[in-house]
């Protein structure tokens, strides 16, 4: 997943991004709520993870915004309020789910794959397709039972994949969920050769080019042949 991550504190902000990071997610992350507002605008997130005390626009008022914009992304709310008053505002207000601090980062990871679970309609918790199956928490993947060794890229772009089965997704999607924009610039046919790789390491047919548009997961039925 692609987060967002909007959190003041400069500690506390670096050790959540890198255990997110460690944890196999794509992190931006950013100390204030205009920053934060700026690259909700600017590139495709899977969730939010949301500080509410922040300095200057707070994140109760980022997520009114962002509800009265009609915008559903998932989101998880941060906070040193521990009151009951205080969690029923964050929802009621549109947070997807209640953190209080301090925080265990396995502890977010779990709520945020249960909240994206939620989103995407899912009970299960490991992802199955024809043969393929993936768990999120451990961040592994079975090819007819057998596990695969794949690169944290290839990992993110099949979890993409996944994630959105009828989807045909562009090129320049799909670098926005593989890189975050503190990873430089990709080369021009980076996208090209992670999809090579996971063809080539699963199947020929695991992801189709649908020409002049994308890429997309190809049909379960189609991986037995």
């Amino acid at each position: 997943m692609r987060l967002l991550l909007v959190e003041d504190d400069p500690d506390l902000g670096d050790a959540l991004e890198q255990g997110l990071r460690q944890h196999g997610h794509v992190v931006d992350w950013f100390r204030d709520g205009r920053q934060a507002a700026t690259a909700l605008a600017g590139a495709e997130f899977d969730a939010m993870v949301l500080d509410l005390g922040l300095p200057g626009t707070d994140g109760m008022t980022i997520l009114h915004e962002l509800r009265a914009r009609d915008q559903s992304l998932p989101v998880l709310v941060l906070t040193a309020r521990d009151g009951v008053e205080a969690r029923v505002a964050g929802l009621d207000a549109g947070a997807d789910d209640y953190l209080i601090k301090p925080i265990a980062i396995d502890e977010l990871a779990a709520r945020l794959r249960a909240m994206m679970r939620r989103t995407r309609g899912r009970t299960q918790s490991v992802w199955t397709h024809g043969a393929l199956s993936f768990d999120p928490a451990s961040r592994q993947v079975r090819w007819r039972g057998q596990l695969l060794e794949l690169t944290a890229r290839e990992l993110a772009l099949l979890e993409t994949f996944l994630a959105q089965p009828h989807r045909v997704l562009s090129r320049s999607v799909l670098v926005e969920k593989l890189y975050d924009w503190g990873g430089g610039d990709p080369e021009s046919n980076t996208i090209e050769v992670h999809v090579h790789h996971l063809r080539r390491k699963i199947h020929p047919r695991l992801i189709r080019t649908v020409r002049g548009v994308g890429y997309a997961l190809g049909p379960a039925e189609a991986l037995s042949a």
